[in-house]
């Protein structure tokens, strides 16, 4: 950090700097507003710039703005250009001229794919969207370069606190290395978890029963065929309609399934104990309506809106024989104006 009695002719360093450039000072990972071609704000005027060295950023503030690319903890161009009071070009410029000094493990450029992940994870690299050149990460080493070609008072003093701040950060990995090692396992086992699960549901899904147009029940698969139809009256929007000479309570429990705005109707035979069973099921939960059937009638059909369903045996005895369920090409309004 500079200190309060070079200030004053820091200043006048700097705005003599700005006044014979004409380039502006501020890529910054505290400031989001568009830049221009080299990574600089245009319309950044030019009396900010000796306000730079006056940004009090402490060793935890840089922390932050280290990232970690290819595996390396880094820092984008335009933060240390932020930080030493130049403009982001200039920085590069300089790095350029000295390329010797700057190896690929000291200074790299990002891909377009790296700049899309920085910018994802980090809000303060949001104005590196805006650049139409790749940005520049320098390195531990990087950073210890520029200070011999960067030549000012505060990229010296700058560097240090950065250098500082990298030890920092390589302290806090080793000391928290079991922790962080804990984590990555956790979280392995967790996407490991995970692709289990979706394989022993996509295993589910293969084996489940199918709502097909038509489905048969061998003897015995009570509850394929329970199964089966229940999901039928869960799959109902507006109504469901059952024709079935023989009903029970069983039958109640099976249209209770529905949703809750679903219409449930039952035409069957007058039979005492099921009305019995009507009366008090209706007392506590959503009405089921009965209509009495005017003759007796042979088929049983099931009315999901405004599909016909054909039952090979009642609802109630559904998979005790074989028997099957057949969706049927004809309209509701059809079989309903036939039990007039």
């Amino acid at each position: 950090m500079v200190n309060n009695t070079n200030n004053k002719n820091h200043k006048k360093e700097l705005v003599a700097k700005c006044d014979q450039s004409k380039e502006v000072v501020a890529n910054s990972c505290l400031d989001k507003r568009p830049v221009g071609p080299s990574g600089d704000h245009p319309e950044e005027v030019v009396a900010n710039c000796d306000n730079l060295q006056e940004t009090n950023l402490s060793q935890y503030d840089i922390e932050k703005l280290i990232v970690t690319v290819r595996g390396e903890q880094v820092l984008i161009d335009q933060d240390i250009a932020r930080l030493y009071g130049v403009t982001t070009k200039r920085l590069n410029q300089q790095a350029k001229r000295n390329i010797e000094r700057f190896p690929e493990s000291f200074r790299f450029e990002l891909t377009k794919e790296e700049v899309g992940e920085v910018v994802a994870n980090c809000d303060h690299l949001q104005s590196l969207k805006f650049r139409p050149t790749l940005p520049y990460a320098f390195t531990e080493q990087g950073i210890g370069q520029l200070s011999s070609v960067v030549h000012s008072k505060i990229a010296i003093e700058r560097s240090i606190t950065i250098m500082n701040a990298f030890v920092a950060m390589r302290r806090f990995m080793v000391q928290n290395a079991g922790i962080l090692m804990r984590i990555a396992h956790l979280e392995r086992q967790q996407i490991e978890t995970d692709e289990k699960i979706d394989k022993i549901l996509n295993r589910m899904d293969e084996q489940s029963p199918k709502l097909l147009p038509e489905q048969i029940f061998a003897t015995g698969c009570v509850w394929d065929a329970w199964t089966y139809v229940s999901d039928l009256v869960r799959s109902a929007k507006q109504r469901i309609v059952l024709i079935d000479n023989y009903v029970d309570d069983r039958v109640l429990s099976l249209l209770d399934k529905r949703a809750d705005d679903v219409e449930a109707m039952i035409y069957s035979r007058y039979y005492e104990p099921f009305m019995v069973d009507l009366k008090k099921h209706n007392e506590q939960y959503r009405e089921i309506k009965f209509i009495q059937l005017p003759q007796r009638n042979h088929d049983r059909f099931l009315i999901i809106d405004d599909d016909v369903y054909l039952l090979g045996a009642s609802v109630k005895d559904m998979g005790a024989g074989m028997c099957a369920v057949t969706k049927m090409e004809v309209s509701p309004e059809t079989v309903l104006q036939l039990l007039k």
